[in-house]
């Protein structure tokens, strides 16, 4: 089955599914009502995303100088940067650090670009345990799922769904309470810890200039994660740059707000390189892997390019009413709703992941809501033309749009015919429209013919 046909497959199950849709909107409707409290901390909340936006244009625009500079400041304190072309170099790479330090145990906090280069998975291949100490992930990997959502991995799941499934995979009572739930799952992982040789962590920040990277978190198993090992190894994307530290002023409680309603996350976290000479604390080795993987591509184009401002809020998922019918999992992607559908084409190949850039009503919700102002909803035609440009569209579509066209750029040949005649046309012909949707319905006049009648009197 092709990505296209699996994701209509897989969309119209989950659309069906009411039990699903009761769920997400009770999550999402949590989020609603707290993301209007954290907008209050600013006194110009637009202002705020407009300068943001600018600070996130000149990072990219001169993403080549950022990097070499974070590189030169952080390797000054003893850290390596590694530089992957795709996934494949980048998980080579975290086998040979792991195979150096006779790694059996690795943690790794919250990541989605780890997920992107599907790392758990190589490191089981490779006998190596990796386990999520972020709670959602947590419970995503006991139940052999991916993330259901960017911010939010468990987010189709209730709490009486976690406790069947903590009963199920640990052997604890069933119905726990999600205070239970949460003390079970902080034992477990506190074993971890103290056995992992290695801890990953992705950023959602590269900071130039004093060369070093940001986490942000709610329950402080990053900082576990990269302080605890004696080896630490980052793995970020190399969108995910920022000029300064001082912009960090505003770019953590934009990402707390617009990610989770917060006016700014409990745990926010600088790492500058491994402990130092001078410090008790902290790894004795620091890796960081800069990530391409396809982002080379959206760079190379002046309009997708905007794309590379995403700061992974996920409030473009949390608006969407497609994601919210369809929910995360459908897409098959490692990330989903708007942004997904926009980046993925170019991370992996336009002609296999196109389908997602039609997944969209196009309504711009999702760019109303961004808090970087990424034209999400255009980018998305965009991706429509390119794919169309690259002869990637079948003959039979190509004929039916010049066909279109031409009838929409005639009067009479719209006003030709009863509404019927169009109906049956347009019902009955172009049937991939109908599939998935209701009938199209004409009028018996079109406007033009109504107006020239008002127009007579």
């Amino acid at each position: 089955m092709s990505n296209a046909s699996s994701f209509i497959a897989k969309s119209t199950i989950k659309a069906a599914d009411l039990d699903h849709r009761r769920k997400i909107n009770f999550n999402i409707g949590k989020y609603n009502a707290t993301v209007p409290l954290g907008k209050a901390q600013f006194d110009n909340v637009m202002l705020a995303r407009e300068r943001a936006k600018n600070i996130k244009w000149r990072a990219i625009e001169q993403l080549d100088k950022h990097l070499e500079l974070f590189e030169k400041t952080i390797t000054a304190r003893g850290a390596r940067v590694i530089w992957a072309e795709d996934a494949a170099q980048a998980l080579e790479e975290v086998g040979k650090i792991c195979k150096a330090k006779n790694c059996s145990t690795l943690v790794k906090s919250k990541s989605m670009v780890t997920e992107e280069i599907h790392l758990n998975k190589y490191l089981e291949d490779n006998g190596i345990e990796s386990v999520e100490t972020d709670l959602g992930e947590y419970i995503q990997q006991l139940d052999g799922e991916p993330p259901y959502h960017i911010v939010t991995p468990a987010m189709h799941k209730s709490k009486e769904d976690i406790a069947r499934l903590f009963a199920d995979k640990l052997g604890v009572p069933g119905g726990l309470s999600p205070e239970e739930l949460t003390l079970i799952a902080r034992q477990k992982l506190r074993e971890k810890y103290l056995q992992a040789e290695v801890g990953v962590t992705g950023a959602n920040f590269i900071i130039a200039d004093i060369g070093a990277i940001a986490v942000t978190e709610n329950e402080g198993n990053a900082r576990l994660s990269c302080a605890w090992p004696k080896t630490h190894i980052v793995i970020v994307g190399i969108e995910k740059m920022i000029p300064s530290v001082n912009d960090l002023g505003l770019f953590w409680p934009l990402l707390a707000t617009y990610g989770t309603g917060q006016k700014i996350t409990s745990y926010n976290t600088i790492v500058s390189g491994p402990k130092q000479d001078n410090e008790t604390d902290g790894p004795e080795e620091m890796y960081v892997i800069l990530l391409d993987n396809g982002r080379t591509n959206l760079l190379a184009n002046p309009i997708t390019r905007e794309a590379l401002y995403c700061i992974r809020c996920g409030a473009c998922l949390n608006a969407c009413p497609v994601y919210k019918n369809i929910g995360g999992h459908a897409y098959e992607t490692t990330y989903s709703g708007p942004i997904g559908s926009v980046i993925t084409p170019h991370l992996k190949k336009i002609n296999d992941y196109k389908h997602l850039s039609y997944a969209s009503s196009l309504c711009g919700n999702c760019t109303e809501v961004c808090p970087m102002r990424i034209s999400l909803h255009e980018l998305l035609l965009e991706n429509r033309y390119e794919a169309v440009a690259e002869g990637t569209s079948i003959l039979a579509e190509r004929l039916a749009w010049k066909g279109w066209k031409a009838a929409m750029l005639n009067r009479k040949m719209m006003n030709m015919g009863s509404g019927k005649l169009k109906n049956r046309i347009v019902n009955k012909i172009f049937t991939a429209w109908t599939k998935n949707r209701a009938d199209l319905n004409f009028g018996s006049k079109t406007f033009n013919q109504m107006w020239q009648e008002k127009s007579k009197h």
